[in-house]
């Protein structure tokens, strides 16, 4: 059986469960309090962070290595596409989210100085992709993937990080509450990632 080491509130360790959830497989996650990590963390991982999958003998960390190990491991339903070119796009745009949206993640959650400017970018960034949801319903097209996957536990935590999207985005919001009402997204839900929208 897979277990996942995952944060409690972590917008990445999120990321995996959803994943986990949306396969339907036998996994088990262990909760792990962000502020007091047990030490078995850092001994595998490196750098002392979650979400970190064993699977027997194999230890990942980093939550998008995760998601293609489990993807590709347990194709059912397949959440990145069979086809190289839109494999590579969608890895570009992964990677585009994680520079331009998740490296603010560390600041809007510490709520550090600078968390004024790092919102506004993250909401800025956020409303750029809003017109992609003028004819589709997901970030790919018709399908659930690995990029609405990605996204999604920042969207949820829009109001918990104080960011406000304005009208221009209300594509963005549809789409959000598409997400948010799969059940593999509520099942994948913490108690306390419960109480961060209302």
């Amino acid at each position: 059986m897979m277990n996942l080491y995952s944060g409690t509130t972590d917008p990445f360790s999120h990321r995996c469960r959803i994943v986990l959830f949306e396969k339907g497989m036998d996994f088990e996650v262990i909760d792990v309090d962000l502020y007091n990590k047990p030490e078995d963390i850092a001994v595998i991982n490196p750098y002392n962070r979650v979400p970190v999958l064993v699977d027997r003998d194999l230890i990942l960390y980093e939550s998008n290595i995760i998601n293609e190990y489990i993807d590709e491991r347990f194709p059912h339903p397949q959440l990145m596409p069979p086809d190289p070119i839109m494999r590579a796009r969608a890895r570009q745009l992964l990677h585009t989210f994680e520079h331009e949206l998740f490296s603010h993640i560390d600041v809007l959650e510490k709520n550090q100085k600078g968390s004024d400017k790092s919102r506004a970018h993250v909401r800025d960034q956020l409303v750029q992709l809003a017109p992609i949801f003028t004819k589709q319903k997901f970030m790919l097209g018709d399908e659930f993937s690995m990029l609405d996957v990605a996204i999604a536990p920042l969207l949820w935590r829009l109001e918990h990080y104080g960011i406000e999207l304005p009208k221009a985005a209300a594509n963005l919001q549809k789409y959000a509450e598409r997400i948010f009402s799969r059940q593999g997204f509520i099942d994948a839900l913490t108690p306390s990632e419960k109480v961060m929208r209302r």
